[in-house]
């Protein structure tokens, strides 16, 4: 029996190839003699650049890089198996993880960082970048990152604008003699989970500025700064970004790749497939088991578990979630997977099922293969 193993990673816990690893591992204690597969993934968000990097045997790279309040970080990025594709996790030099919850603050905050990342890959010779967005500490646009690229952005009197999302309400020019000609030669792609257009309701500032720090005074003056940000672009570059499904991704930051560096904005789920070519895993396989640290309502908007199962279900194979927790009320089964289970064996802290991960998943799995091989004639 063949088995592909497509878990993302349990965030605060293991990567995505330890969690398949700790599948296969009770898996085996059922079926010693099965084919197990393991094909890290992940959505765009944390975990992405180790997921491709694992799958595609490419190597990680640590750069020195500016953080997301102006300080010294060392961040993480990696080339794929194939030696000219680079993927980088904005979270990685912009992230929210990198603030401490009394210092959040998103009218500062700057994505500059993830700029620098994306020089390093084009010193590395890289050609085709995938970027992954989310989970930053930012509302700035992606000003920062074009900034780091040779962008200028002026106000009226022709002065460099400052780092944060408050400052795009003073833009007045942008220059782009200055941005690094490489990027002309690049193939870009973004990679994100979310569709929020820019600014309104539903855009980066009102959905995600409160889980940055922002006050609903801030929110507004970050959607009004971003506004009027995106009326310079279009001004400037002919590119409306304003209303585009998923420029408001990691505060506006999809906005930015898309107009500066010509970025094409994808489900970040879909990315890692093709990338890790998942679907050519799938041939003669009769089971596949995925995975997250949380399975909810959000799970079947483009998250790993959901992409999984829908490549799966296409080609009728069960599919089975080993998770850290299923929320209360999320209709999981909606998308289409066979069974969910839980690794938590009874009541449990938090804390013990982050220390205990790799062996509470291997009991799961072998749990769930004892399950699925009662039948009949047994």
């Amino acid at each position: 029996m063949k088995i592909v193993i497509a878990p993302q990673s349990f965030k605060g816990s293991l990567s995505a190839l330890e969690v398949a690893q700790a599948m296969a591992l009770g898996i085996k204690r059922v079926l010693p003699d099965a084919e197990t597969v393991a094909v890290p993934m992940a959505d765009g968000g944390e975990g992405t650049v180790e997921a491709l990097v694992d799958a595609t045997c490419g190597q990680i790279i640590t750069t020195d890089v500016t953080g997301p309040l102006g300080e010294s970080i060392t961040a993480k990025w990696g080339i794929l198996g194939d030696g000219v594709t680079g993927i980088i996790e904005a979270a990685a030099a912009s992230g929210i993880t990198l603030v401490p919850p009394g210092k959040l603050n998103p009218l500062i905050t700057t994505t500059y960082g993830t700029g620098e990342l994306i020089g390093a890959a084009l010193n590395a010779g890289c050609r085709k970048l995938i970027v992954g967005i989310g989970d930053t500490a930012t509302n700035d646009g992606g000003a920062g990152m074009a900034q780091a690229l040779g962008v200028r952005l002026l106000d009226n009197r022709g002065k460099e604008l400052p780092w944060g999302g408050a400052a795009l309400a003073r833009l007045d020019r942008i220059d782009i003699s200055g941005l690094d000609h490489r990027l002309a030669e690049c193939q870009i792609v973004s990679a994100c989970d979310v569709t929020n257009p820019l600014c309104g309701e539903s855009g980066a500032s009102v959905v995600y500025g409160p889980q940055k720090g922002a006050s609903e005074e801030m929110c507004r003056r970050l959607d009004e700064a971003l506004s009027h940000y995106a009326k310079v672009i279009r001004a400037a570059l002919d590119i409306e970004v304003k209303d585009l499904p998923g420029a408001g991704a990691a505060g506006g930051l999809g906005a930015g790749l898309v107009a500066f560096l010509g970025a094409e904005l994808l489900p970040g789920i879909d990315i890692v497939i093709e990338s890790v070519g998942f679907v050519d895993h799938l041939g003669d396989a009769s089971l596949v088991f995925t995975g997250e640290g949380r399975i909810d309502g959000q799970t079947l908007c483009g998250k790993t578990v959901s992409g999984v199962v829908a490549k799966a279900k296409a080609l009728r194979i069960p599919t089975v979630a080993i998770v850290g927790e299923v929320a209360a009320g999320s209709d999981v089964y909606r998308s289409g997977i066979d069974a969910v289970l839980s690794i938590a064996p009874g009541p449990i802290s938090l804390e013990k099922s982050v220390a205990d991960a790799a062996s509470l998943i291997a009991d799961a799995a072998e749990r769930a293969m004892r399950l699925i091989l009662i039948g009949p004639d047994r």
